[in-house]
């Protein structure tokens, strides 16, 4: 009997002494075999080991390696200085008889998306809400060179070092594809071919979520309280402030990207004003986590869309031309950012429009030109900038047109004009000026004051520059008590 007992003693032993080893080297979860590193830069290696042990780092691209070691905590953490190498590399992560091997490694491009449900939006599309382009995008999908990575949905109370949940990364293909984000697969399948580089896209993203839910807790409480000792994070986990921020962010920081991809604002339509202040300080926030700069942020304008039926809201916030506004003017505060606006790619009658690609190319433009130095690439469309009363109307003029000027496909549409009575009409507008210029007129108007433009929840955007990159909505008023005169 005594010798069964020692017998077990010592498998009980060895089993403990193998489990205490293996636990000792952690990484986080975008650490993996598959990953792509951002290239020819210094990439932030974390994780986790024993107390005070000692780790050690080699690189298949490093000559020699580099040791590191774990604070009181066990929390270590360094920088590795990548290159513009092309063929797969590999790393060995060691400490005190562990190890963590990770292989077919690729430096490339890597851009972090986010945002609430057209982000979200996969290439299969919702029920009955398809995204065009899809089976081609997936007859083509085919990429060893471009790699995703996405995060479930979570929600905690506290910052997170782990996730909670999430898809690894995995090689471009139909299958791993037909999931993921067609925005950012669109963007990132044209990024790879175009730069001839590998790209790395990681997605986290949750359908319905307002802005506060994305935000870390320091960063939210200068505009509101955040108190969560009684909240229940089962239920309605999306919408409770702070809790994606913890459980699909704060594990990501500060993983090395290149930049990010921003597309939400729908559930916070309602909101405009604290919306103009909540978006650029997240953008501020994030980038002082990930302690990279003013990486490029590039975001997503709300797009047209009939909200509950009603088209006639003029003054009232649910007005959605008023959120499109508010993420018009953020980008005076947003250092290194863009906007792709999608006035002309929306669909009356679901929130979610089926092109994506075409929002995708858009970000991309700005990418090219902004971030990548392809300064030939048109990037922006036209910005109402100033206004001259004339000849018993008014003449707008516009920045980021460029040589060649403004342009519609047909007639311009969507203008109205008032005078100092406030109340708006209809407007005719046409382009004049050598195509630099609209002048917009109405005989109901004798004197004119102010022109808003496209300023409807829902509305087909008619006003472009020459590469059809479309104009904002837009008002030169304002005033917040100013009416529309239905005719």
């Amino acid at each position: 009997m005594g010798r069964l007992r020692l017998v077990l003693y010592t498998v009980v032993c060895i089993w403990v002494s193998i489990q205490s080893t293996n636990a000792q080297i952690k990484l986080p979860e975008l650490f993996s075999s598959n990953m792509v590193l951002q290239h020819n830069t210094q990439v932030a290696v974390w994780g986790w080991a024993n107390a005070n042990a000692n780790v050690t780092i080699n690189a298949s691209w490093m000559e020699s390696p580099i040791e590191v070691k774990a604070d009181n905590n066990g929390s270590w953490s360094t920088k590795l200085t990548t290159t513009n190498a092309r063929e797969p590399q590999s790393m060995e992560i060691k400490g005190s008889g562990s190890s963590i091997i990770l292989e077919n490694i690729l430096f490339g491009e890597v851009w972090l998306c986010s945002g609430q449900s057209n982000m979200e939006q996969s290439l299969k599309g919702y029920t009955g809400q398809p995204t065009y382009g899809a089976l081609s995008a997936l007859s083509n999908a085919s990429n060893p060179k471009l790699r995703v990575f996405s995060v479930e949905h979570h929600g905690s109370k506290t910052p997170l070092d782990h996730l909670d949940g999430y898809r690894p990364w995995q090689e471009a293909s139909p299958e791993s594809i037909r999931d993921f984000s067609a925005i950012a697969y669109f963007f990132g399948q044209q990024l790879q071919e175009i730069l001839d580089v590998p790209v790395g896209l990681i997605l986290t993203s949750w359908g319905g979520t307002e802005i506060q839910s994305w935000m870390a807790k320091d960063a939210l409480e200068m505009y509101q309280t955040v108190d969560m000792k009684d909240v229940d994070i089962s239920q309605n986990t999306k919408h409770i402030p702070t809790v994606l921020f913890n459980a699909m962010v704060n594990p990501l920081v500060p993983y090395t990207v290149k930049g990010m991809l921003w597309y939400q604002g729908e559930s916070n339509r309602l909101e405009p004003q604290l919306y103009r202040q909540l978006l650029p300080a997240m953008v501020k926030d994030w980038r002082a986590k990930w302690g990279q700069g003013d990486f490029p942020f590039y975001y997503v304008q709300v797009a047209p869309y009939l909200y509950d039926k009603r088209n006639d809201y003029f003054q009232e916030v649910e007005n959605s031309a008023f959120i499109r506004e508010a993420q018009l003017e953020s980008l005076e505060d947003i250092p290194n950012a863009g906007m792709a606006i999608t006035m002309d790619i929306g669909e009356s009658h679901t929130i979610h429009p089926p092109k994506k690609k075409e929002v995708a190319d858009r970000l991309l433009y700005m990418a090219l030109n902004q971030t990548y130095g392809q300064t030939a690439i048109d990037h922006l469309g036209p910005t109402y900038s100033s206004l001259a009363i004339k000849d018993g109307g008014i003449v707008l003029n516009f920045d980021h047109i460029g040589d060649t000027g403004l342009f519609a496909y047909d007639k311009l549409e969507g203008f109205e004009i008032a005078g100092e009575d406030r109340k708006f009409y209809t407007a005719e507008a046409k382009i004049v000026g050598n195509h630099k210029q609209v002048f917009v007129k109405s005989p109901k108007v004798p004197k004119p004051m102010a022109v808003r433009y496209a300023w409807r929840n829902w509305i087909v955007g008619t006003l472009y520059d020459v590469n059809l990159l479309p104009a904002s909505s837009f008002r030169t008023d304002d005033w917040d008590n100013a009416t529309r005169v239905e005719e």
